[in-house]
C-alpha cells in the first residue's frame, strides 16, 4: 500500500496512520494500543453491540465503538479519557454481574479485561443463571457465562454459513438459542466448533472441560483428515492432546469442521499397537473369520523390533527368490507424509524391484488425474477452492463438501451468501449444499455423460464456445463438435432426468459468466466411465475458456490430507515422482541416477488389480503402510480373500485394522500428530506437519520402519529425518525445486509448481499454455457408457456410497476418536420416506441390504433428499462394511472401480453387530 494511502488521526495524543476501510480499533493495535472490546473479532463483522470499545472523538456529543467506526483525516481520538474509560468500566461491571462465581474458560477474556480496567466485581443483580446443556458431547453449553455478544452467531451464520445459531427473545429474556429453541445436541448443529473459538467467556466450550486446563505446550500443525489441509494448533498437556484451535492457514483462515476440532484423541485409544507382533504358527487367515472377542490379538504374539523387522524383510527376500521381484506389491498411504510416500514407493521400486505399488487415489481421483493428465498434462488441481470468492458461477458435481471437505464447503457459501457467485449443484441427491444452489440439478445416477454433453450440445450450438481460446490453446476441437451434435438437451433429458429448458439455462449461465469454477468429486470419479465424465468436465471448461484465471478452472477436491502429495511423489504404480512414466527410458535414466539402482520399465499393477493378481496366487507378500484394503476396496470378500492368500503380509499401521488381522507381521506405527513432515492439499499447497506428542509404548515413526526393511533389503538408506528426504524430493521433481524446508518453516505454506527460492508459487495455473508436448490442451468426447451393473427385478435398487461428516475414511481413526464416535455410532442406511413406507419400516428399523457380492444389516435413517429407488450407505462402519456390496468393476483407462454404482436389494429385518472385525474397536471390545 502506498503510505499517502493513510489516513492520519491523532490517538491518545499521538499521530498515527489508519489504512482504508481500517477501524480505529485496528489501527490502535497495530500502533500498539489496546482499546477494551468483547463483541469484536478478528475475522468477524464488527456489530458494536457490547460497548467495551467506546472511545472519545474530539467535538463528538456520544462516545463512538472504535470497532465500527473508521477515523477521518486529522481526527482527535481519545481511547483513555476519563469518559471513556468510565464507560469502559462500567460495561465490563454490568456484564460481570450476570457472570458464574468461577470462570467458564481460562482464556475469558471478560474477566481479562475488568483486570486490566481494574473492575473487581459488580453492583448490580444479576438475571437468573440458565442451566447447562450438556446434549452435544463435543459442546458444553454453559449459558451463565454468556454476554450475549453475537460473537457466536455471526460465527456460525456468516463464517461458517450453518444458520443453526440465533438471538432471540427480547429484553432481559434475550438469549442464545439453537434452530428453534432446542438443545444443542438436537439441533441442526454440525459440531464444528467455530462457535467455541470464537466465544470471549467459556459459555460455548469444549465438552472435555479443556477449556479450564492450561496447556503445557502448544504445536502448530495440520489437520490429518481430508484433503482441504486446514492448518491448526494442539494443546498439548501431560503429553496428550487436550484441545485444537484453528489457525490462519490459506486454506482455513482459522475454521475447522467436527472432525479437525475434536477428532484429535485416537492416538491415545487404549487399542493403540504399541509393539510388533508375528502371527502364531498354525493360525489360519479365514477372510470370513472373526476375532476372539476377548482377546482380538489372539492369533500373534509379541516380538521385538529387531525380530519383527527381520521377519518382514526375510518373507520378502524369499518370494522374491522363489517367485521374483514381480510376485511383491505395496499399498503406501494418503495419511502419511510426502516423505514417507517418497521413500515407501523408492523402496519398493528399488528394494523390491518393481512397480506394483499404489495407494488409495486409485480409488478415488485416479480417472481424475488420468483425464487431466491426457487433457491439460497435468494431474493437479488448477485453481484453488478459495477461488470461489471470484467466480461468478460455481458448479459442483458428483460431491458432498459439506461433508467431505466442511471447511471448504464454508468458502463456496461464503461466495453465495455475498451475492456475487451462483452455485450450481449437480448431484443425485439434494445435500445440505442444495439450499444454496441457484440451480440442483439431482440427474438419475450413472448419466453423468448425458447431462454433461447435454451441456456442451447447448454451448456448441448457441455459439457460446470462446472461439479463440479454443483455436490458440485447445486441440481435437473438431471431434468434440461432431460428438456432442447427438447430445440435445431434448434426448437427453428423459436418460439424465433434467428437463431440456433447465439444461439449456446452465450451459448459457456457466459459458457466459465472466468466471465459471468447477469442482467435483469420487461421485464423479468412482464409475467405469469415470474417465469420461472427467473428460467433459475438461472440455466444458476448455470450449468457453473458463480456465487459466482467477475463479475459472478445474477442481477435484482430494479426499485424504495428503493424497495430492503422495501421488505427485511417485506412489502410483506408472509414474515416478512428478508423474514422470516409468515406461519413458529418460524418465527412467533419470531416477536410475539419482538413486543408483537398475528400474523396471513395465508399469505396475494397481491397487484393485493387485487384489485380483494376489487372489489368482500371481502376488505372494505384499507390505502395507498404513491403507485398509479389506474395508476400502470394492467387494471386500473379494480382497479379503485376496489378503488371506497371500504367503507374507506386511501390516503398519496404528491398530490392529481388518487388514492387519491377515497379517503375518504387524509394525505399529505412528499417528500424524506423532511426527513431523510435510503434507499436500488439494490446492497444491506444501505445509509442515509437527509432532506434538510421542508414539506410545514401542511404536515407531513410519519413516524409520520403512528405513529399516529397505537396510534389511540391501539399500544403503541413512536419512537422519524428514528434513534430508525432502531435500532428495527437491533434486527429484522440478515441480516443489524452490521449495526449502527452511522456507517452509519461515513461511508457513508454499504453492507448487515452484522453480526458485524466489518464485513465490503459482496458485493459478495454465495461465498461457498448457504442460503438454504441443503446449495445447485436448478435448476428448466421450459417449454414454452404462455402470457395468444394472438394477434388475432381483437387486432393484442403486446403491451410492460416500463419507459423512462425524467419520473418515474407513473410521479406524474417526471410530476411536471420543467425541465423534458418540455422535455418529452406529452404521447408518438412508433411504427415501416413501422407498421406506413400501417396505413396511420406518426411521430406527433395522434394514438389511445384499448385492449380488454380500449382504448387510444397517439401522434407517429417513432422507428425502436420497432420490426414489436408490439408497446411501457410509463406507466407514466395520459391522456394517460398504464394500462388501460394492463392485470392482474398473474403469478401463484408470483402473478405478464402480464404487458409486451397484444394484442392491433392501428388506426389513436383520442383525447388526457381529459382522467380521466387530471386536476390533473400543465401543465393543
Amino acid at each position: 500500500m502506498n503510505p499517502s494511502d493513510e489516513i492520519v488521526f491523532k490517538l491518545d495524543g499521538r499521530p498515527v496512520g489508519a489504512r482504508p476501510g481500517e477501524a480505529i480499533l485496528q489501527a490502535a493495535r497495530r500502533h500498539g494500543v489496546e482499546i477494551p472490546h468483547l463483541c469484536y473479532r478478528d475475522g468477524l463483522r464488527p456489530d458494536g453491540n457490547c460497548r467495551a470499545c467506546v472511545v472519545e472523538i474530539e467535538g463528538e456529543r456520544v462516545l463512538a465503538a472504535s470497532c465500527c467506526r473508521t477515523p477521518g483525516e486529522g481526527m482527535e481520538v481519545r481511547s483513555d479519557s476519563p469518559r471513556a474509560r468510565s464507560a469502559q468500566r462500567m460495561v465490563v461491571e454490568l456484564l460481570l454481574a450476570d457472570q458464574p462465581e468461577t470462570s467458564r474458560s481460562r482464556d475469558d477474556e471478560l474477566r481479562q479485561w475488568a483486570e486490566r480496567l481494574g473492575v473487581s466485581g459488580s453492583r448490580f443483580p444479576g438475571r437468573e443463571a440458565p442451566p447447562p446443556d450438556r446434549s452435544n458431547p463435543a459442546i458444553a453449553v454453559q449459558l451463565d457465562a454468556c454476554i450475549q455478544c453475537t460473537r457466536c452467531v455471526r460465527a456460525c451464520r456468516e463464517t461458517q454459513v450453518n444458520d443453526v445459531i440465533g438471538y432471540a427473545y427480547r429484553g432481559s429474556h434475550a438469549r442464545i438459542v439453537f434452530d428453534q429453541g432446542d438443545p444443542m445436541g438436537l439441533s441442526s448443529c454440525v459440531s464444528c466448533g467455530e462457535c467455541v473459538q470464537v466465544c470471549p467467556t467459556g459459555a460455548l466450550a469444549p465438552g472435555n472441560g479443556a477449556a479450564l486446563l492450561e496447556a503445557d505446550r502448544r504445536v502448530d500443525s495440520g489437520c490429518p483428515y481430508c484433503g482441504v489441509g486446514c492448518q491448526l494448533t494442539y494443546h498439548v498437556k501431560d503429553g496428550k492432546i487436550v484441545k485444537v484451535t484453528g489457525r490462519d492457514g490459506p486454506a482455513n483462515h482459522g475454521r475447522l469442521c467436527v472432525k479437525g476440532r475434536y477428532g484429535f484423541d485416537y492416538p491415545a485409544h487404549r487399542q493403540r499397537l504399541t509393539q510388533p507382533l508375528i502371527r502364531k504358527p498354525g493360525i489360519a487367515k479365514d477372510p470370513q473369520g472373526e476375532l476372539d472377542p476377548a482377546d482380538p490379538l489372539a492369533a500373534f504374539r509379541p516380538a521385538s523390533w529387531e525380530e519383527a523387522l527381520d521377519f518382514a524383510a526375510d518373507g520378502l527376500k524369499r518370494i522374491i527368490a522363489e517367485h521374483g521381484k514381480h510376485a511383491l506389491a505395496g499399498f503406501g498411504s494418503a495419511k502419511g507424509s510426502n516423505e514417507e510416500a517418497y521413500l515407501f514407493q523408492k523402496l519398493v521400486r528399488t528394494g523390491f524391484g518393481t512397480n506394483n505399488v499404489d495407494h488409495c487415489t486409485r480409488l478415488c481421483h485416479a480417472s481424475s488425474v488420468v483425464a487431466l493428465l491426457e487433457g491439460v498434462g497435468s494431474g493437479a488441481v488448477s485453481n484453488p477452492v478459495a477461488d470461489v470468492q471470484h467466480a461468478e458461477v460455481v458448479v459442483v458435481i458428483g460431491s458432498n463438501p459439506i461433508v467431505n471437505h466442511p471447511v471448504a464447503a464454508t468458502f463456496i457459501k461464503n461466495a453465495v451468501k455475498k451475492g456475487t457467485t451462483q452455485l450450481i449443484l449437480m448431484d443425485p441427491r439434494r445435500t445440505e449444499l442444495a439450499r444454496h444452489a441457484a440451480y440442483h440439478l439431482p440427474f438419475r445416477p450413472d448419466s453423468d455423460v448425458a447431462l454433461l454433453n447435454a451441456l456442451l450440445h447447448v454451448i456448441v450450438t448457441e455459439g457460446l464456445v470462446d472461439e479463440e481460446f479454443v483455436r490458440l490453446r485447445t486441440e481435437n476441437y473438431e471431434a468434440l463438435k461432431q460428438n456432442v451434435l447427438a447430445y440435445s438437451p431434448e434426448a437427453m433429458a428423459p436418460i439424465c432426468g433434467i428437463d431440456a429448458r433447465t439444461l439449456r439455462e446452465v450451459a448459457r449461465l456457466y459459458a457466459r459468466s465472466r468466471a465459471s469454477m468447477i469442482l467435483w468429486g469420487m461421485g464423479v470419479s468412482q464409475h467405469v466411465h469415470g474417465t469420461d465424465n472427467v473428460r467433459c468436465l475438461i472440455a466444458l471448461a476448455m470450449v468457453t475458456g473458463q480456465i487459466g484465471r482467477p475463479g475459472t478452472g478445474l477442481h477435484p477436491l482430494r479426499g485424504q490430507n495428503n493424497v495430492q502429495g503422495a501421488s505427485d511423489v511417485g506412489l502410483i504404480p506408472m509414474c515416478f515422482p512428478d508423474y514422470l512414466r516409468v515406461d519413458d527410458e529418460a524418465a527412467r535414466a533419470k531416477f536410475e541416477r539419482l538413486w543408483g539402482v537398475p528400474l523396471d520399465g513395465q508399469p505396475g499393477l494397481t491397487v484393485v488389480e493387485i487384489i485380483d493378481a494376489a487372489c489368482a496366487g500371481r502376488i505372494k507378500g505384499m507390505y502395507i503402510e498404513g491403507e485398509n484394503p479389506a474395508m476400502s476396496d470394492p467387494n471386500s470378500n473379494h480382497a479379503r480373500e485376496g489378503l488371506a492368500s497371500l504367503e507374507h503380509l506386511i501390516v503398519q499401521d496404528l491398530f490392529m485394522t481388518e487388514t492387519a488381522y491377515f497379517a503375518d507381521v504387524i509394525l505399529p506405527a505412528s499417528a500424524y500428530a506423532e511426527k513431523t513432515g510435510t503434507f499436500t492439499n488439494t490446492d497444491r499447497i506444501v505445509q509442515i506437519g509437527r509432532q506434538a506428542v510421542t508414539p506410545p509404548g514401542e511404536a515407531r515413526q513410519d519413516l524409520w520402519i520403512i528405513q529399516e526393511i529397505a537396510r534389511r533389503l540391501g539399500l544403503d538408506w541413512n536419512y537422519q529425518g524428514p528434513r534430508e528426504v525432502f531435500e532428495e524430493m527437491r533434486s527429484a521433481m522440478p515441480s516443489i525445486a524452490g521449495i526449502s524446508w527452511e522456507r517452509l518453516e519461515r513461511e508457513g505454506h508454499v504453492t507448487y509448481p515452484c522453480a526458485s527460492e524466489t518464485d513465490p508459487g503459482q496458485p493459478v495455473i495454465f495461465t498461457e499454455r498448457f504442460p503438454t508436448p504441443s503446449g495445447r490442451a485436448r478435448i476428448v468426447p466421450a459417449d454414454i457408457i452404462p455402470a457395468d451393473e444394472r438394477p434388475d427385478a432381483d437387486y432393484p435398487l442403486v446403491l451410492i456410497t460416500g463419507r459423512q461428516l462425524e467419520h473418515w475414511h474407513t473410521g479406524s481413526m474417526t471410530r476411536r476418536a471420543s467425541v465423534l464416535d458418540a455422535i455418529e455410532p452406529a452404521p447408518t442406511v438412508s433411504v427415501h420416506p416413501l422407498d421406506l413406507e413400501g417396505i413396511g419400516a420406518e426411521a430406527g428399523d433395522v434394514l438389511t441390504v445384499e448385492s449380488r457380492r454380500g449382504r448387510i444389516a444397517l439401522f434407517a435413517r429417513a432422507d428425502d433428499g436420497i432420490p426414489r429407488g436408490s439408497v446411501f450407505i457410509p463406507f466407514c462402519y466395520y459391522e456394517a462394511a460398504a464394500n462388501r456390496l460394492t463392485n470392482q468393476a474398473l474403469d478401463p483407462y484408470a483402473k478405478i472401480a464402480e464404487l458409486k454404482y451397484c444394484a442392491v436389494r433392501v428388506r426389513k429385518g436383520g442383525t447388526v453387530g457381529r459382522e467380521f472385525g466387530y471386536q476390533l474397536r473400543g465401543r465393543v471390545a
